[in-house]
């Protein structure tokens, strides 16, 4: 018995022992890689799961070229986001303009161990009743359709990160911070083709509950201050599972902060997860909308939505 012990803790000491080593190493490779092959690395194994680096502000974004444009947008997405670690404030605003239902969103919450923002567009191919909004997949607008989004978030009041480009998902990462989603702000603004278009949204903000002083109109650009938002909100309905996915997020939060300590930036942290647990690093990257829409656009059409 004693031998079996002795042999047990042998094997063990080998393990950690070797384990060490392969972390050195790790490091050492991580510290002596360029600037640029760090960023040109991670965007590379980050282009799959439809994501880039952004170094100059250090977060995660997504990518117009990203895959997961094809699987559009339900309302049943954000009903059971809590499922995958996403607890967060939405505000679905829909209108319609020259036969389209049109979908324009705002997220801003906790995705996993990120702090993040997203705002997202998308229509169908006919107007839709208000009614059917819930049980309709909206798909991505096209590309050449594209409005400009230009989205700010704020955590307390400091500004986390800014963003401004042509797309149909814009997205903002914040790797190993926690908040809650009412700490947070987010500043969105979308320039539209035409002063029509522009009107329809601005009429459809106002019925959702936004006043004057949360709406700023220039030109056909419209900017909206996403604070608390007016619709009702999924994750009210499931507080408790709400709240364990929070608990969980926070102890992930820790956990990667810990086992990436001898780093201190995103990129490099982010690396040496990759090359030190690779399995944690593609767990990370896949919980943002990638399960939630692989998945669960099959339970909600075998629910009984509408494609």
């Amino acid at each position: 018995m004693y031998i079996y012990i002795g042999i047990f803790l042998i094997i063990c000491s080998i393990f950690f022992v070797l384990l060490f080593f392969k972390r050195k190493k790790i490091m050492r490779k991580v510290r002596c890689m360029d600037f640029c092959d760090k960023v040109n690395l991670l965007n590379s194994i980050a282009q799959p799961f439809g994501f880039c680096y952004e170094p100059s502000q250090e977060i995660i974004t997504s990518r117009i070229d990203a895959w997961q444009r094809q699987f559009g947008y339900c309302s049943f997405y954000d009903r059971t986001a809590h499922s995958f670690g996403m607890v967060f404030d939405c505000e679905p605003v829909y209108f319609d303009y020259r036969g389209h239902t049109w979908l324009i969103e705002f997220w801003k919450g906790q995705y996993g161990i990120n702090v993040g923002g997203e705002v997202g567009i998308y229509r169908t191919e006919r107007c839709v009743k208000p009614q059917q909004y819930s049980n309709t997949v909206f798909q991505a607008v096209p590309l050449e359709e594209m409005p400009g989004i230009c989205i700010e978030l704020n955590y307390k009041g400091r500004k986390q990160f800014g963003l401004c480009r042509r797309h149909w998902w814009l997205t903002g990462f914040l790797m190993g911070d926690f908040c809650e989603p009412e700490e947070l702000t987010m500043n969105v603004s979308v320039s539209f083709c035409c002063e029509d278009m522009m009107n329809a949204f601005v009429e459809s903000l106002r019925r959702t509950g936004y006043s004057e002083d949360e709406i700023y109109i220039c030109c056909n650009t419209v900017t909206v201050l996403f604070s608390v938002p007016h619709e009702w909100q999924p994750r009210h309905r499931f507080r408790c599972r709400a709240a364990f996915a929070q608990w969980r997020n926070r102890f992930f939060c820790k956990w990667y902060l810990a086992i990436t300590k001898p780093f201190t930036c995103t990129i490099d942290r982010l690396l040496y997860l990759y090359f030190f647990i690779p399995v944690a690093w593609r767990h990370m990257f896949c919980f943002k909308r990638n399960r939630r829409q692989k998945f669960n656009r099959k339970a909600y059409i075998k629910a009984g939505g509408r494609r």
